[in-house]
């Protein structure tokens, strides 16, 4: 990154979010589109007219890099500090540089900017987890727990994943075979379906430590989904039996462009028989009639997992271009939790 001045600014309202931050998200809908889809919701609420309290608690910090005195200030980094409807978001951190451009040296100042500004507005417990691009968290995970005491978990690292999208361009469209005896449907999720994804809901989380679910959290989290048409279902009847939903795949994060796929679980009776792959691809079929690509993130040695978005289509970035200049591993890393607030996404 060139030697340059820069500023670090809050903005307690989505709507108070310069044209030049709109604009880098969505010159970057995949990378952004953790922070654009929230941001655009975030920009309807009452409580985000300029003038009235923010009732959510949200803030974004802005990084400004300035190249030359007569020019512009241009956006390096976004951090967004948020609240979702089942609690409090980690640190998000987007930025639109490549990732020639974040070597340690060069963005720790800049984060180091960042983190104090986001202290004054939030305590340290506030700040539960960090997701960003692998160094891009390691640098913010150094310098919070520099500023702050706040230490890394003992086990920090949450989750650790490679973002991957599919489009029109790279789906495959694939024909498989029913499960025999079986009448398959794919379909959205209705409300008479709640309790059915709540318990799918409920075994997601329980293997996404520390972010678990009661079963009453599970069920609201279900309802939320549902009223929102963002999760789809594989039902199946078996001959003599009340129909059962063996796997779900929710898609939130909704922009203009681009469609996060959030959750992909089948129960484990229903395992090794298809049907993640083939809901999955129902899913993506239908929401690239409307959107340019769908994103989702695949855990690092999940190779099950990431074989099944393979066959339906979805590509890391650096392959597809065969540029490594997008940064494709991202890393959630979490603080001492006996000290910190823990929120859910």
């Amino acid at each position: 990154m060139a030697q340059s001045s820069f500023s670090a600014c809050v903005y307690l309202h989505a709507n108070a979010l310069p044209p030049a931050v709109w604009r880098s998200f969505r010159e970057n809908p995949h990378t952004s589109n953790i922070m654009l889809a929230h941001a655009e919701k975030a920009t309807q609420r009452p409580s985000a007219v300029p003038g009235l309290p923010n009732a959510h608690g949200d803030l974004w910090v802005v990084l400004w890099d300035i190249r030359h005195a007569t020019s512009s200030p241009s956006v390096s980094f976004v951090l967004s500090c948020t609240t979702g409807p089942l609690g409090t978001y980690p640190i998000f951190i987007f930025t639109p540089l490549s990732a020639t451009h974040l070597s340690y040296s060069s963005i720790s100042p800049r984060i180091l900017a960042m983190v104090d500004a986001l202290r004054g507005h939030v305590p340290p417990e506030r700040v539960f987890s960090v997701f960003a691009i692998d160094n891009i968290a390691d640098v913010f995970a150094d310098t919070w727990t520099a500023r702050t005491g706040m230490s890394l978990d003992q086990n920090p690292v949450y989750y650790h994943a490679r973002l991957m999208y599919c489009d029109k361009s790279t789906f495959q469209s694939r024909q498989l075979s029913n499960i025999p005896g079986a009448e398959a449907k794919l379909r959205r999720a209705v409300g008479a379906d709640v309790a059915k994804v709540g318990r799918l809901c409920h075994a997601f989380a329980a293997e996404s430590e520390p972010f678990v679910l009661s079963r009453d959290k599970a069920i609201q989290e279900a309802k939320l989904l549902i009223q929102n048409n963002q999760v789809w279902v594989y039902e199946i009847r078996m001959p003599g039996r009340e129909p059962e939903i063996a796997s779900i795949v929710a898609a939130t994060r909704a922009t203009e462009t681009v469609t996060a796929i959030t959750k992909v679980f089948t129960d484990p009776t229903w395992r090794s028989r298809g049907c993640a792959e083939r809901l999955t691809r129902h899913v993506c079929q239908h929401l690239l009639e409307t959107k340019a690509a769908v994103v989702l993130y695949v855990a690092h040695g999940k190779y099950a997992a990431e074989s099944v978005y393979r066959r339906v289509g979805f590509v890391g970035f650096s392959e597809y271009s065969k540029s490594a200049s997008m940064g494709e591993s991202w890393k959630e890393s979490g603080f001492d939790r006996s000290r910190v607030e823990l929120g859910h996404w």
